[in-house]
């Protein structure tokens, strides 16, 4: 008979029981090398943004023979970026803000409020997400034209102000809390919104955070609708100024590159301050 050797352990920092110590798995020697996969395009554009216009035109490509943070200089003065940085940021803060509430309530509605036809309209908002944006692209352009919101961050705004991707995330957030806790609050004399702001709301935490996350990220990098909707410098967004940095003979890659990593800072800040709230609601929420 073979006795097992005991697994190394480790007391915590505020000196209670011991905890066995985590050891790599095999699967890390896999996941490794994808992250790096997936790590590589940023790392490029890094690159690319400290080197000179002569090395991104070297073949083969390589490493840059020095740091030129001139072109992070450059990528903000050839243009207003500061103050693309400052329409992006109003449309996405309003933009998750809009989504934060609206969805909420229209969770909650679904999830909770029994009304006639409430399956199908669910069943129809939930369909939208199969639409692609390219279909209504036109119809939401009349509709903001209608609400001579034309060439504003207004037409920005209105069409993200809430998402059926919003609606079906904080449903089914809400199916999984226990009936029990708004029967109580019920008991007490609380209404609907009363049980909402007051029980609910500090359990929607981890998946406010997420759509906060999701909703940033979509409105921030969102290209298209924006090329379409504005016309004017003033208020274009980081992401539709940086096609000025291209031109039709010539692109200045380096100062592109430095515009795309300054424009990628606050998504990238934003993620790692929520990443363990994205991670807990994807965990409660009910996607398995």
């Amino acid at each position: 008979m073979t006795l097992a050797l005991p697994r190394q352990a480790v007391r915590t920092k505020d000196g209670g029981p011991l905890r066995p110590r985590r050891r790599p798995s095999p699967l890390h020697l896999l996941l490794i090398p994808l992250s790096l996969v997936m790590l590589a395009p940023l790392i490029w554009m890094v690159l690319l943004s400290i080197s000179t216009q002569a090395e991104t035109r070297r073949f083969p490509p390589g490493l840059p023979g020095g740091v030129h943070w001139q072109n992070y200089v450059d990528a903000w003065h050839q243009g207003p970026f500061g103050h693309w940085l400052l329409n992006s940021t109003v449309v996405s803060v309003t933009c998750v803000l809009g989504n934060l509430v609206f969805c909420a309530l229209a969770g909650y509605a679904f999830a909770r409020i029994p009304f006639l036809g409430s399956r199908v309209l669910f069943v129809l908002v939930l369909a939208t997400l199969m639409v692609p944006f390219q279909i209504v692209m036109l119809p939401t352009l009349i509709v903001v034209r209608d609400l001579h919101l034309t060439d504003t961050l207004g037409a920005l705004i209105a069409p993200n102000l809430a998402t059926p991707f919003g609606v079906f995330l904080m449903r089914q957030f809400f199916t999984t809390v226990p009936r029990e806790l708004e029967e109580a609050a019920r008991i007490d004399g609380a209404g609907r919104l009363r049980t909402l702001v007051r029980v609910l709301l500090p359990l929607m935490g981890p998946t406010l955070a997420t759509l906060a996350v999701l909703t940033f990220l979509n409105v921030w990098n969102d290209f298209l609708w924006p090329l379409i909707a504005i016309q004017s410098p003033g208020n274009m967004t980081v992401q539709m100024g940086l096609q000025n940095f291209q031109g039709s003979h010539l692109t200045n890659w380096p100062v592109l590159m430095a515009g795309t990593v300054t424009s990628q800072i606050p998504v990238l800040v934003l993620f790692v301050i929520a990443q363990r709230f994205f991670v807990r609601s994807i965990a409660s929420s009910g996607f398995k």
